[in-house]
């Protein structure tokens, strides 16, 4: 294993003090664990926290900025944050209008997220939270009951954080979150797995001619092992799942072509160029397109497509500006 580290039980926090160093006057690493807040903190608007295990870079710190988060949570490489760096998170940012907690549907981080919550009652912090579930893949798995969330958790975090941005009051900005997940489907693949720093080796092996369908954001296997196969085909098979779940036609939509860390741009926008292609087919109208890594697996090899399905509301919150190092608009 070659990775570009000092101290592998060192990653998590010189990656989050590199990554506030980067952006100081935007961005601030509290003294307790992990965690990144604004540097300027909201006042009497709800605040937006979110969080997770590291290794899903930019996710989520990049996401920490006007018009989106208040505060990330990392725990380490692929592991929930503990319910007392959660609830540090929480206090450094509440407000009177309260706080909404933005969860992958993880075992682990709905747990700790649920027990801070209960912590910050106890302190008289109003919290409340969601769980994202878009990835199409599995119902349940190693890590979850139910389905994982993957990367429609960032159309979360930019439409609630509009809307607390607008001055609405807590239970509005969970209901648009809620409104958000009921709407936003996902799934990935995989070329070759990653590997955890302290762990020293890939997650799952896969011969060159292989490709793994299904798969999470943690290094999990997915669903299923087959040949590897022309990008058209591989994006085909992914989309008519996801068009298989929820029904799209006659909507507009937001695409997002994500990168699992390890994937080159040109790949894809190869990716991207079919996706466009067939959903018009299918009558479904494109308003929007994102390409790039925003939900990763470290350097995993391979993409998800996300589709969010549109209405008045989160396209208007969709498009309210937001500024942070992996989202501006």
């Amino acid at each position: 294993m070659k990775k570009i580290v000092n101290d592998v039980n060192n990653v998590e926090e010189e990656m989050i003090q590199g990554l506030v160093k980067s952006a100081p006057k935007k961005l601030r690493k509290l003294d307790y664990g992990t965690i990144v807040v604004r540097a300027d903190k909201k006042e009497d608007k709800v605040a937006l926290v979110s969080g997770g295990g590291s290794g899903h870079e930019p996710a989520h710190a990049g996401y920490v900025g006007t018009g989106m988060l208040d505060c990330a949570v990392a725990g380490t490489v692929f592991t929930s944050p503990t319910p007392d760096q959660v609830l540090e998170g929480i206090k450094a940012v509440a407000t009177d209008k309260g706080v909404l907690c933005v969860v992958k549907n993880y075992t682990g981080d709905v747990m700790n997220f649920e027990m801070a919550i209960e912590m910050a009652a106890d302190e008289d912090i109003k919290a409340d939270y969601v769980v994202v579930n878009d990835d199409v893949a599995v119902r349940d798995s190693l890590y979850t009951t139910g389905r994982r969330g993957v990367a429609g958790t960032i159309f979360v975090h930019k439409i609630a954080g509009a809307k607390a941005k607008q001055g609405a009051e807590l239970p509005e900005v969970k209901a648009v979150a809620e409104k958000v997940i009921a709407n936003v489907r996902s799934m990935g693949m995989a070329i070759e797995p990653c590997t955890v720093p302290a762990a020293g080796k890939p997650g799952f092996e896969l011969a060159d001619d292989e490709m793994e369908i299904g798969i999470g954001i943690h290094g999990e296997p997915g669903t299923h092992r087959e040949k590897m196969r022309p990008a058209n085909e591989i994006a085909k098979m992914l989309v008519d799942q996801i068009l298989a779940d929820l029904d799209y036609k006659g909507h507009e939509v937001v695409v997002l072509i994500n990168g699992m860390g390890g994937t080159p741009l040109m790949e894809l926008y190869i990716v991207n160029n079919f996706v466009q292609d067939y959903l018009k087919e299918q009558g479904i109208s494109v308003y929007d397109t994102m390409v790039g890594n925003y939900m990763t697996s470290i350097e995993m090899a391979g993409f998800s497509i996300t589709l969010l399905r549109l209405d008045d509301e989160m396209k208007a919150l969709y498009d309210a500006p937001a500024d942070t190092l992996a989202w501006k608009k």
